[in-house]
């Protein structure tokens, strides 16, 4: 395990687009919206049914804590779940005279744009508010200072993109690729050790600063056990946006827009973890219990409500754009970008099916982890 002065420097940041124009997430968040929605009913009996409040002094704050908030409204629609559940909680306990006060902390990377997520705060909100920038997969709050962690869409990014997937001596190294999907079981073992270097030091750090008897809310795209890397949604999508980059480096060799050499030292610092994975995480830290974990399925689809193949194809484009944007342009500049997510979205709508069916398979996680009485 890394020492807590490492722990402090892990983490690359990968901002979501800000602002509300065009290709932004606040613009481009609302699939997530839509499995945050689902997952409502699940997060609600949980907190009702495992959360130890009795044994939270009367007069402690609830502090609840969103890691990975980025700048969109989903946070805040996620929290007001929360503390409704706790405030049911409360009342479920005899607890109608001492509903506590509650504190938020919204978290993401420092280069997160922060002004712009406190500038829509809920007027009416029921809680105190703070920022706290860093990466998660350090410490980041006090010992034993969390009654509620919470965690959208944000633990499938790794906190670097794995170091033998980009040393050109490397059998992992993923040259002609962007991802680990069609590539060699190198390159998938390196990407998997990531993720199980990166879990272990999420949960160690969240374990030290969980209180007894609190909950962790984790909600995340993973690869249902039994299915390949190959064929689960996420991970056909970045392929696909890969084939388009690549695409665009062999027909540019003459025109200096974007080399090959170029896309060959480029990786998505993203791993879609299957469930066993993480419960073999949960396992190894021993400082949590698993209380549920459900797939999750949107109760209203907004991507459905989409009339033409081509609107879904674009809708998609649009939310991956809105979270990858900034990584690919700092690494390629921004001239590409209008051409690359062109090209995408046309590849989308020519294999929409494709990306229909394995969406079947309800990609989305929802896990709740309890803090164990114990030191761990």
């Amino acid at each position: 395990m890394a020492s807590e002065k490492e722990m402090r420097n892990i983490g690359e940041a990968h901002p979501m687009k800000s602002g509300d124009g065009l290709y932004s997430y606040s613009n481009n968040s609302y699939l997530q919206r839509d499995i945050i929605n689902a997952a409502k009913q699940i997060v609600g009996e949980a907190i009702v049914e495992s959360l130890d409040i009795l044994k939270f002094s009367p007069s402690t704050t609830i502090r609840v804590a969103d890691l990975g908030c980025s700048v969109g409204p989903n946070t805040f629609f996620a929290m007001e779940n929360i503390l409704e559940a706790i405030e049911l909680k409360c009342q479920n306990q005899g607890l109608h005279s001492q509903i506590p006060e509650f504190q938020v902390f919204f978290n993401d990377h420092t280069s997160n744009d922060f002004n712009s997520l406190f500038s829509v705060l809920p007027p009416n909100r029921r809680y105190h508010s703070a920022g706290v920038p860093g990466s998660f997969y350090s410490r980041l709050f006090p010992n034993h200072s969390l009654h509620i962690v919470y965690s959208s869409f944000s633990i499938q990014w790794l906190s670097r993109v794995p170091k033998k997937v980009e040393d050109m001596s490397s059998p992992a190294w993923n040259k002609g690729r962007i991802y680990y999907v069609s590539a060699a079981d190198e390159v998938v073992e390196a990407y998997s050790a990531q993720c199980a270097e990166d879990t272990a030091r999420f949960l160690q750090a969240r374990a030290q600063e969980i209180a007894d008897g609190g909950l962790m809310i984790l909600i995340f795209p993973a690869r249902p056990d039994g299915i390949p890397h190959s064929q689960f949604g996420g991970n056909i999508l970045f392929d696909m946006l890969g084939f388009c980059l690549m695409d665009m480096a062999k027909k540019a060799r003459n025109m200096g827009i974007v080399s090959e050499e170029k896309v060959d030292m480029f990786n998505l610092p993203v791993y879609h973890m299957s469930d066993q994975e993480l419960e073999a995480a949960v396992e190894r830290n021993r400082c949590f219990s698993i209380e549920r974990m459900e797939r999750l399925r949107p109760i209203s689809s907004t991507l459905q409500s989409l009339v033409s193949t081509r609107d879904r194809a674009q809708a998609i484009s649009f939310h991956v754009r809105a979270a990858m944007e900034g990584l690919i342009k700092a690494h390629f500049d921004e001239e590409i970008l209008d051409q690359l997510f062109d090209s995408f979205s046309k590849k989308l709508e020519q294999e929409y099916s494709l990306i229909e069916s394995a969406g079947r398979s309800a990609p989305n996680l929802c896990a709740v982890l309890k803090r164990k009485t114990m030191n761990c």
